[in-house]
């Protein structure tokens, strides 16, 4: 019965039940975009650092992100090599270049280079080419997204990096910079020509432990064998990455402060719209009264409706933010829906309309029943 009365008094009035909806969609909406545009930012800091098998970094003193760092003398690798409990050690260079694009035209690039037989920092998700291709001279790999802006069509095309030749060799998806600059793949030895290193220098040692040891174990081990350098584990390392983009630099900080805004504004619409809703039906409410229901029933009955527009509303607004979600990555945008996030928001969209519906039970429950009689 409590769910009879209340899907009535929801479709009682269309226009209003279509407010309602609309209402809700838009919060979810909101709160999806907005929120996902904070989780893609945060892990497109990072996305280098947690695709490697390398899980212990070593970088020169005072690093303070993944993009910006000195460079690292070679005995410092041959010292690393030398501690107990390293299986394998490689170098890795991380550095901005400029992209010279065959029509004319330059844009700014984040050169990665790794060692192709370990495969340490590779990239992943290839699509086009091999990463064989790679160990060959001036060979490069560039995410497809980014063909349109870095002025080529695909396989093959030859650039400029730094006055240097380059060609690509292999295409990736899904590999996306949280700067304007892609991420271009190569080789070590072609990175140090690209990022202009003298030979023996590198940004960053990727270094896996032996069997049996802990990859804090061997961080430990390597501070106190290493004089000078900073070293983290994997997962240290993209939280202090993350950390640093999104609390100390103004980007990540109005992307938390828009995903903040977004719950709170698409909570005051749905408690809007829904409080609207049932002052909408306090004349059915005040019939209940007059019948002898308790105000337990009569809050049972609004529960129900805020439960049903939520379900509703969710299901239509996950449905157009995935769309939207969808748009965006072909539009080179960073946006992020992971099933779990999902999942929190259908439970943030039920909490809200829940919440919003309480707001309006002071008014109902202090409706007098003889305003029935009274005609009012």
């Amino acid at each position: 019965m409590i769910i009879r009365i209340a899907l009535r008094n929801l479709l009682h009035d269309r226009v209003r039940l279509a407010v309602t909806l609309t209402g809700v969609v838009f919060a979810v909406v909101l709160i999806a975009v907005q929120g996902g545009l904070f989780v893609g930012f945060t892990q497109a800091t990072s996305c280098v650092i947690d695709n490697t098998e390398a899980e212990v970094w070593v970088a020169s003193r005072g690093v303070r992100n993944f993009d910006v760092t000195h460079p690292l003398p070679d005995h410092k690798f041959h010292q690393v090599l030398g501690i107990p409990g390293v299986a394998r050690a490689e170098r890795f260079v991380v550095r901005f270049a400029n992209w010279k694009k065959p029509a004319g035209g330059q844009e700014s690039i984040e050169v990665v280079g790794y060692d192709p037989v370990s495969g340490l920092g590779r990239p992943w998700a290839i699509v086009g080419g091999s990463l064989d291709a790679l160990r060959l001279p001036d060979a490069v790999a560039v995410d497809e997204l980014y063909l349109a802006k870095l002025g080529v069509a695909g396989l093959g095309d030859r650039v400029e990096i730094n006055d240097r030749r380059a060609r690509i060799v292999a295409l990736t998806r899904g590999i996306r910079s949280f700067t304007t600059s892609p991420y271009v793949f190569t080789s070590f030895e072609n990175g140090l020509k690209y990022a202009g290193f003298a030979r023996g220098q590198s940004t960053y040692l990727l270094v896996r432990p032996v069997p049996g040891v802990s990859p804090a174990a061997l961080r430990d081990a390597i501070i106190a064998g290493v004089p000078d350098v900073d070293v983290f584990t994997r997962d240290e390392f993209s939280g202090k990455t993350q950390y640093y983009w999104m609390f100390t630099t103004g980007a990540g900080m109005a992307l938390l402060i828009a995903a903040s805004l977004g719950l709170v504004v698409g909570g005051v619409v749905v408690a809007q719209t829904l409080y609207a809703t049932t002052v909408d039906h306090l004349p059915e409410f005040g019939t209940l009264r007059a019948m002898g229901a308790p105000g337990s029933y009569i809050h049972r009955i609004i529960v129900t409706q805020a439960v049903v527009a939520a379900l509703v509303g969710y299901s239509c607004g996950i449905g157009i933010s995935y769309f939207l979600v969808g748009l965006a990555e072909r539009g080179g945008a960073s946006i992020l829906l992971p099933p779990g996030m999902a999942v929190g928001l259908f439970f943030l969209t039920v909490t809200m309309c829940v919440a919003a519906g309480l707001v309006s039970i002071r008014k109902v429950t202090s409706i007098d029943p003889a305003m029935v009689f009274r005609g009012a």
